[in-house]
C-alpha cells in the first residue's frame, strides 16, 4: 500500500511517499481502509520531533480518519468488515490502510460524509471538550476565539455558538475574517499588535466582559487575551501555533480569580474512552442535525499531503485540508 512515511525527526520535506506492507491488526485492534485523512497542527510537531508524543521511527502522520473496517485482530467483536468508521489514530492515517484501537472507532451516522467526518474527530473533539467539559461554558457568556480561522479555531466558533455562547473571533487577516463571519459569529477583531488586543476586545466584549478565552495560538498574543478575561474567566491552553509558549504573571490571574485549564483531547481519548464517544456522539448529532459542519477548504490527494502540511505549518490554512483516498466520497 502506498503511505506518507516519516524515517526521521525534522523538516516536512523529510517525508516521502512510499509502498510498505499492509498492517495487521493485533489483539483489539482493526485495520480500516482510509477514505479520508484530515490534517492538523500536531502532524506537523510530530514530524519535526516536537509535539509531547514521539511515534517510534519510521511512522506516517495522520491523527483523524474515516473509512471502512477490512479486518479485524483477535477479540474484536463489536466491529464487522465493511463498516464505515471514524476515528482518532494518533498518528498512522496518512495510508491507504492503517491500524486503530477498536475503543477509538465510532459509526459514520447516514448523510455524513467520509472527508466530513475526517475533519471532526480531532478539531471539533478538542473544541467541545474545552468548551464543555474543561470551560463549563454556559449559554449567554462571551466566548474569545484566537486563531480563529484555523481547524481548531474554526470549530470552536460554531461549538460555542452551538452552546448559547457570545463569540467574538480573532484572527490575523481580512480573508480570514471573512471566514469567521460566514460562521455566524457575534464580532470578528483583526489584530496585528499585542499591546492593542487587550482594548480591541474590551470594546467588543462590552460591559461583561469575556468570560472564556480559547486559545490555539499562544506567543506575544496569549497574555493580552488572558488580561481581557472577566472576574473568574477561564482561559483555555489549546495549542502553541505561533511557536512560542508564553508565560503569565500570576498576579493576572489572582486579582481577578481568572484560571488557567490545559486542554489535551488525545490524552482524554486514551484515559477515557467514554467520554470520548459521548463527545463524538453529541458531535454527530449536531452535524446530522444541520447544526455544525467542518469547513473544509481542500481536498487533495496523498501526494500533496507535505504541501498541505508546510501551508498549516505557515498559518495560512483556513479552516481544514482533507486528503481523500477515493475518487466517489
Amino acid at each position: 500500500m502506498k503511505a506518507l512515511v516519516c524515517e526521521q525527526f525534522g523538516a516536512l520535506d523529510n517525508l516521502r511517499l512510499q509502498s510498505v506492507s499492509s498492517p495487521t491488526p493485533g489483539p483489539g485492534q482493526v485495520v480500516v481502509q482510509v477514505h479520508a485523512a484530515s490534517l492538523n497542527f500536531p502532524d506537523v510537531l510530530m514530524c519535526q520531533g516536537k509535539y509531547q508524543v514521539k511515534p517510534p521511527l519510521p511512522f506516517s502522520p495522520g491523527a483523524e480518519v474515516a473509512g471502512v473496517v477490512c479486518e479485524v485482530g483477535a477479540g474484536v467483536t463489536d466491529w464487522q468488515p465493511g463498516e464505515a468508521v471514524m476515528a482518532s489514530t494518533g498518528y498512522g492515517a496518512l495510508a491507504e490502510q492503517c491500524v486503530v484501537d477498536a475503543a477509538r472507532l465510532a459509526r459514520l451516522p447516514a448523510g455524513m460524509s467520509f472527508a466530513q467526518a475526517s475533519a471532526m474527530v480531532v478539531t471539533y473533539g478538542t473544541a467541545l471538550h474545552a468548551l464543555r467539559d474543561c470551560a463549563g461554558l454556559q449559554a449567554g457568556e462571551t466566548v474569545l476565539v484566537l486563531g480563529a480561522a484555523g481547524g481548531v479555531g474554526s470549530a470552536a466558533l460554531q461549538v460555542a455558538r452551538q452552546m448559547g455562547a457570545r463569540v467574538i473571533a480573532a484572527v490575523s487577516s481580512e480573508a480570514k475574517a471573512a471566514l469567521c463571519r460566514r460562521q455566524g459569529v457575534d464580532a470578528v477583531l483583526i489584530y496585528t499588535e499585542p499591546a492593542q488586543l487587550k482594548s480591541q476586545i474590551g470594546a467588543l466584549a462590552g460591559e461583561g466582559g469575556v468570560q472564556v478565552v480559547f486559545d490555539p495560538v499562544g506567543g506575544n498574543f496569549a497574555l493580552p487575551a488572558f488580561r481581557s478575561l472577566a472576574w473568574g474567566g477561564r482561559y483555555l491552553v489549546v495549542g502553541f501555533a505561533a511557536g512560542t509558549i508564553p508565560a503569565f504573571p500570576l498576579n493576572f490571574a489572582l486579582l481577578q480569580a481568572r484560571r488557567v485549564l490545559g486542554v489535551y483531547w488525545g490524552e482524554v481519548i486514551r484515559r477515557d474512552p467514554a467520554a470520548y464517544q459521548a463527545v463524538l456522539r453529541q458531535l454527530c448529532d449536531w452535524v446530522t442535525a444541520g447544526l455544525i459542519a467542518p469547513v473544509i477548504s481542500a481536498e487533495i490527494g496523498l501526494e500533496q499531503a507535505v504541501e498541505g502540511l508546510k501551508a498549516i505549518e505557515a498559518r495560512q490554512v483556513r479552516g481544514k485540508v482533507v486528503v481523500k483516498f477515493t475518487d466517489t466520497d
